[in-house]
């Protein structure tokens, strides 16, 4: 089963929250709650699109210019993946039957029980910053015949507890892999994440093979954006002037990258691991 498959044959709708945020006619982000707007509802949750389900007041903003109402100065802080994006990530895990897989960001809980239809709920944990977030997924994930283990922690410091893992698989963009995912991981297992635009504007998605000595290593393989996780944002500055560099360097396709972690440090390289890159 493939995962266009496994997403077909796991609704989306009971994973969703009750109140949805939307953007009005000036960008804003405003909540759209199902018991107010059923028919409105479900349609953003059949779309093949992201759903923001949680919200805060960007931290950039002066709080005195802030309102929940209107949606002025709100942020999305969390959100339901789009389907045909996580189709892309879960096939580019390569999974095989008894495969345990950590997955770093519940959100709703949707991905996890995608996971948990392709390996079984025993094999799938999934880990989750927002104790909101994750007692929604949670109770959609029992409901929904899942009982996935959740915690509630900060998914860079991985799920020792449940090592080794033969995937671990972030749901938020990074611009650097904890060594503590590489521990985390069997030799030869792999290691997908999203990666911010920090060197490309494709918001590419990162592959790393794990290897002996605590060595990771892999390509980017396309187009994958996803939220930051929470400790990783990026500005708009260092988004533009990274794809400033993209430019000069003549626009290479984002297959032509790759990142080497190890207990040091990590580079992001050119078409080879000797050609690294400023990011």
């Amino acid at each position: 089963m493939n995962a266009q498959e496994a997403l077909t044959a796991v609704p989306r709708e009971p994973f969703v929250p009750d109140q949805i945020f939307v953007r009005d006619e000036h960008g804003w982000l405003v909540p759209l709650r199902r018991t107010d707007d059923p028919e409105r509802w479900r349609e953003q949750v059949a779309a093949d699109d992201a759903i923001v389900t949680r919200t805060a007041f960007d931290p950039a903003i002066p709080r005195e210019l802030c309102d929940a109402t209107t949606g002025r100065g709100v942020e999305a802080t969390s959100s339901s993946s789009a389907p045909y994006i996580m189709a892309r990530v879960i096939d580019a895990l390569e999974l095989r039957p008894g495969m345990r897989v950590l997955e770093i960001g519940t959100g709703t809980g949707y991905n996890a029980a995608v996971l948990a239809h392709l390996l079984g709920p025993e094999n799938v944990i999934s880990i989750e910053i927002d104790e909101v977030a994750a007692q929604h997924a949670r109770r959609a994930l029992e409901v929904a015949g899942y009982p996935v283990q959740v915690i509630t922690g900060n998914g860079e410091e991985g799920h020792p507890q449940g090592a080794p893992y033969d995937r671990i698989v972030a749901t938020a963009s990074a611009h650097t892999v904890p060594i503590a995912w590489v521990e985390q991981v069997r030799p030869a297992g792999m290691i997908l994440v999203p990666w911010a635009p920090t060197f490309h504007p494709d918001w590419p998605l990162c592959r790393l093979i794990v290897r002996p000595g605590g060595i990771a290593e892999g390509r980017f393989v396309g187009p994958s954006p996803f939220m930051p996780l929470r400790d990783q944002p990026v500005t708009p500055r260092a988004m533009q002037e990274a794809e400033e560099r993209w430019i000069e360097a003549g626009r290479p396709d984002c297959t032509r990258y790759g990142v080497t972690v190890t207990p040091a440090g990590q580079h992001v390289w050119l078409d080879s691991p000797g050609n690294p890159i400023a990011s």
